[in-house]
């Protein structure tokens, strides 16, 4: 049996190991100090002389003049990226809603998670590294008025809210970053950079990331994007209007802002997609391989073909009998003038693709008839809307003038949410399209806010006829009295968040009828279920043994500990988990059988030979769970015998 680490994954430790394997004559140790009793303290080291040898390069100094760039903090920024931390996610069944809408779901495969985006960032690395296909972000814009995240780790609860000046059960951890503030920059920076080093992660190969951000911080998130995620990376910046009009600021009147836009590998990104206008796809397959697919009717002659190729210019039959041509002035078998009408297609292409071909009575054609008068019919092609969408080369304009903020507040309005300063969910719901987002992908928002990103994700699936999820993360942000959110009834940015979703997918569901998940499972960042003695057992001494008989917090459920496992194993939150009774003990069965945990106590032999028959993935068990010694001495052998395959784990 492997005992769980039950903390996120140290990236620091992980970024050695891959340079200790590909490298190990560059492995080595230092000396970096010495211990009260005089003994020399022998930390792990790289020698960078052999480093250098290996990858024939030169490594910089710190005194050497090259291209980079930095600021105040920089280095605790990358630190704190990769830094482990002890927490987990508690889930809340009375906010959450099942994928039908009913409260108190636990079948859906949204995801909404209140916390601090970074904390959550780092419990998601195991479940969602390389899944997530879309970010988009509408990080706090810098402007002296927003509140910023203070990651501030070295100071307790207490001397943290003394700074931010806010107390709230959600141990809030913002504080306003003025103009005045001497680190105006450098603030924001230290928010913004550790977060996307965790993002990038989280993103697939085909994934993508687009970030809204006004022109006060678009060169520092350009930049801090490119070290992050690669200049080879860069896709594009758009603009997007924000409002039709503005009178404010002291020289220009700002209407815009910006859309950076990152993928995770150029190499294997999917192409944005911008060229077809989706609402002229207005008819669907009836039968036949194509049926339910959306098209399009395309007369196949079209006036501005010019050529005098005979091959394009013939009779084409019509239901009654008599026949169409283009007009001109030649006829087949002679060979057309220039000027001459001609089809779009060879004859030899149409006798390929009758199966496209629409002739239809019409009031008026342009088309001659076999007495060369103006006939009563035309002919059309079937256009489908996925061979366009999957061979067009036209490309999204990177000037947006469609989705203006007045849009997000009639949404808002129309949903009885108050809340200023959303994203229009159209804005994110044309992202999703443009970046062709697919039935499976995942989409995330860690600056999630009034919960724009859902709401647009739950459009799309709806109007799409797409079946993605969403992973949204908000702060416990609470909302000033003085604001009428929380005069009606909001005490945090999460509630009406949350709020928000519920309402959308009730309106959505009732006009479309759409057969989508229209729920979402609410968790909340918390410590971990894990008393200290978990992780560092060596500190306690051999009179406090007595108060550890148990190594988990004692208000800490059955339910806390699996999410806590599933986190630690990379098994994804929205899993089904179904839960089960053998010999009278709380079983919980993870996606189908994949993880089967079981935390009560005095648990027999017969109870580990059931789950061990099920032959899951992994089996977990708490490290106090067996009713016996002997049971314990037996566990092993019982997984030999009916499972050996299943990877055994304890906490």
């Amino acid at each position: 049996m492997e005992k769980l680490k039950m903390h996120t994954p140290d990236l620091a430790e992980e970024n050695y190991k891959k340079l200790a394997a590909l490298f190990p004559d560059a492995v080595t140790e230092t000396i970096t100090g010495y211990d009260e009793k005089g003994r020399a303290i022998v930390e792990r080291a790289i020698d960078k002389d052999v480093l250098m040898q290996e990858i024939n390069a030169q490594v910089v100094d710190d005194g050497q003049e090259r291209y980079q760039f930095t600021w105040p903090d920089k280095r605790k920024s990358v630190v704190l990226a990769n830094a482990p931390i002890a927490k987990t996610l508690r889930f809340e069944k009375e906010k959450s809603v099942g994928r039908d809408g009913t409260p108190g779901g636990t079948d859906s495969e949204n995801i909404y998670i209140e916390g601090d985006n970074l904390d959550a960032l780092k419990l998601l690395q195991e479940t969602y590294l390389g899944k997530v296909r879309m970010i988009y972000i509408d990080p706090p814009y810098n402007t002296g008025r927003d509140f910023i995240y203070s990651d501030n780790y070295t100071h307790g609860y207490n001397d943290y809210v003394k700074n931010s000046g806010q107390e709230d059960e959600g141990g809030n951890q913002l504080v306003q970053n003025t103009e005045t503030n001497g680190r105006f920059h450098t603030d924001w920076l230290n928010m913004m950079y550790p977060r996307l080093r965790l993002a990038k992660d989280l993103l697939s190969d085909k994934g993508v990331i687009f970030i809204s951000v006004d022109d006060n911080e678009v060169d520092e998130m350009k930049k801090i994007c490119t070290e992050i995620f690669g200049e080879q990376n860069f896709v594009g910046c758009a603009g997007r209007i924000t409002k039709k009009s503005n009178n404010k600021g002291d020289f220009w009147a700002p209407n815009f802002d910006y859309i950076i836009t990152y993928v995770k590998n150029r190499a294997a990104a999917i192409e944005f997609t911008g060229g077809a206008n989706l609402a002229s796809y207005n008819l669907v397959e009836e039968d036949g391989p194509r049926k339910g697919e959306k098209y399009q009717l395309v007369r196949l002659y079209m006036s501005s073909i010019q050529n005098r190729n005979p091959e394009q210019r013939f009779w084409i039959s019509c239901p009654d009998g008599s026949k169409v041509i283009p007009p001109g002035t030649t006829f087949p078998p002679e060979r057309p003038n220039l000027g001459d009408g001609i089809w779009r297609w060879s004859k030899a292409t149409f006798e390929a693709n009758k199966d496209k071909i629409v002739v239809k009575r019409v009031r008026s054609s342009n088309l001659l008839n076999q007495d060369k008068e103006p006939a009563q019919w035309n002919v059309f092609t079937k256009t489908y809307l996925k061979d366009v969408l999957e061979k067009s080369s036209a490309k999204p304009n990177s000037f947006i003038e469609e989705y203006i903020n007045q849009m997000a507040s009639h949404e808002l309005s129309d949903l009885g949410i108050p809340f200023d300063y959303a994203k229009p969910t159209e804005l994110i719901k044309y992202l999703m399209k443009v970046a062709q987002i697919e039935d499976g992908d995942v989409v995330m928002d860690f600056f999630s806010g009034s919960g724009s990103t859902a709401h647009a994700a739950l459009k799309y699936n709806s109007e799409e006829s797409k079946h993605c999820s969403f992973v949204l993360v908000q702060l416990l942000e609470i909302i000033d009295e003085k604001n009428e959110a929380h005069k009606a009834g909001y005490k945090t940015i999460c509630d009406i968040g949350e709020e928000r979703i519920r309402r959308a997918g009730k309106k959505i569901k009732e006009e479309t009828g759409a057969d989508i998940d229209y729920g979402f499972r609410c968790f909340k960042v918390d410590s971990s279920n894990m008393k200290d003695v978990y992780y560092r057992p060596a500190d306690i001494g051999q009179m406090d043994l007595d108060q550890f008989t148990d190594n988990i917090k004692e208000e800490r459920t059955p339910e806390d500990l699996l999410i806590q496992v599933m986190l630690d194993l990379g098994v994804l939150l929205s899993s089904k988990v179904e839960q089960t009774e053998i010999a009278g003990k709380k079983v919980f069965s993870v996606a189908d059988g994949y993880l089967i945990a079981c935390f009560d106590k005095d648990v027999t032999e017969d109870v580990v030979t059931a789950i061990a028959k099920q032959k899951p993935f992994y089996a977990v068990f708490r490290d106090s769970s067996f009713g016996s010694d002997s049971v314990a001495a037996n566990f092993e052998q019982i997984f030999v015998t009916y499972s050996p395959q299943t990877v055994r784990k304890v906490l």
